[in-house]
């Protein structure tokens, strides 16, 4: 075979690979995941449902966001309704989901949908950018998945799928250009939504992040990664940056059957969420044995003439100037912790009670048996049940 006919291997996998649509597809027509927000073979995606699943979804686990959205939808079943809706009644309903500006953006979106385009989502990538909260991953994937968009959708899933099909050993964020790039010789012209959602659906039932089913796969043979013996160190990934530890404290303050919340700033961490009243986050990395010494913490009444010596985290004066009020406040065992993306939490928690009704400050009473409803952060809600031990489960899951 002279050189100009002969066949070049890598050539031919590439050609199979801009192929790949037809046997993902089919595989997904048989094995596609059933979940709420997703149309069934043969029906009209609603944009709606698309948008809300996809944003719930962002940085949160399919198992987690079906209860929220099925009550989102159940009670705001339209983007009109949701646009409608008070702020505040859909920060509760968000409350435990987490990432919460995703809630604030939500709501700005529904009404900008609403007042500004009557009603109806934008059926370009381009325009849907250019929405409250809808970045380029979102914007593709309504695109795709509503409108059947020939946009290229990657999520966490598909960029697992991606590099391993490619063998693409550069560590994550680095290569996420590359993923993209690949990805997008993928995506076929037409089913582009029934792709996108194939390509997630195989990387979060067959191409998943440990013990991989290769022999499952529908497109093994194209797999660069399998042929290697790469697929379980893919998609390697930069080593992680320790996470720094803040600490502060909460004050429980009861009034008979009420518990006094304040509102957080709309803008920041939490933003618009309630909060149990606190002091700040000390923002320093602190390391083990810095701070309040182990033993202090596990004191069950704190001394108002204890204060801070030099050098040393705030003492306890410190600590009360951040109280609602004066108070015998007591100091519950142990602490309540939480990671967020980027820092861990430790909060010693503080309780007391009045019987005075004004407390200076922003905030209000809230009936203890209705704090379940109120928008209350994973984080806040933890202190709760500390600084309740005994009352029982507090909030139901949701």
């Amino acid at each position: 075979m002279s050189a100009r006919t002969k066949k070049n291997p890598k050539n031919l996998k590439e050609n199979s690979r801009k192929a790949a649509a037809v046997p993902l597809l089919a595989w997904y027509d048989r094995h596609a995941r059933v979940l709420p927000w997703r149309a069934r073979r043969g029906e009209q995606a609603d944009p709606y449902a698309v948008w809300l699943s996809e944003i719930m979804l962002q940085q949160t686990t399919v198992a987690t966001v079906g209860p929220y959205f099925m009550r989102f939808l159940t009670r705001w079943p339209t983007v009109e309704a949701l646009a409608a809706a008070p702020q505040e009644e859909v920060m509760k309903e968000w409350a435990g989901l987490g990432y919460y500006s995703r809630a604030r953006n939500l709501h700005a979106c529904a009404k900008v949908i609403s007042s500004d385009c009557g009603g109806k989502f934008p059926d370009t990538v381009e325009g849907l950018g250019k929405l409250p909260g809808i970045g380029p991953y979102t914007a593709a994937a309504i695109a795709a998945i509503a409108f059947g968009r020939a946009a290229t959708v990657v999520d966490g899933n598909v960029e697992r799928v991606v590099s391993r099909l490619f063998d693409l050993r550069t560590p994550l964020p680095q290569v996420k250009p590359e993923i993209r790039e690949k990805a997008a010789t993928l995506t076929p012209e037409s089913r582009a939504g029934d792709f996108a959602q194939a390509m997630m659906d195989l990387g979060a039932t067959i191409c998943t992040p440990k013990n991989p089913a290769c022999n499952r796969c529908p497109i093994n043979d194209l797999c660069d990664a399998r042929a290697a013996g790469t697929q379980a160190l893919l998609p390697a990934r930069a080593p992680k940056k320790p996470r720094p530890t803040r600490r502060g404290a909460c004050f429980w303050l009861t009034r008979g059957e009420e518990v006094w919340l304040r509102r957080r700033r709309e803008k920041g961490l939490l933003g618009g969420m309630m909060e149990v009243p606190g002091t700040p986050w000390d923002k320093r990395d602190l390391s083990p044995g810095e701070g309040i010494k182990r033993a202090d913490r596990h004191r069950n009444v704190i001394e108002p003439s204890q204060s801070a010596a030099a050098g040393d985290k705030p003492g306890t004066d410190d600590i009360l100037a951040h109280a609602p009020l004066e108070a015998e406040w007591k100091l519950v065992p142990g602490l309540v912790e939480h990671t967020f993306t980027h820092f861990h939490l430790e909060l010693e928690v503080y309780t007391a009670t009045t019987r005075k009704k004004l407390v200076p400050g922003e905030g209000a009473w809230v009936p203890l048996d209705e704090i379940a409803g109120e928008a209350l952060p994973t984080v806040m809600r933890k202190v709760a049940a500390h600084a309740m031990p005994d009352a029982g489960p507090l909030f139901a899951k949701r």
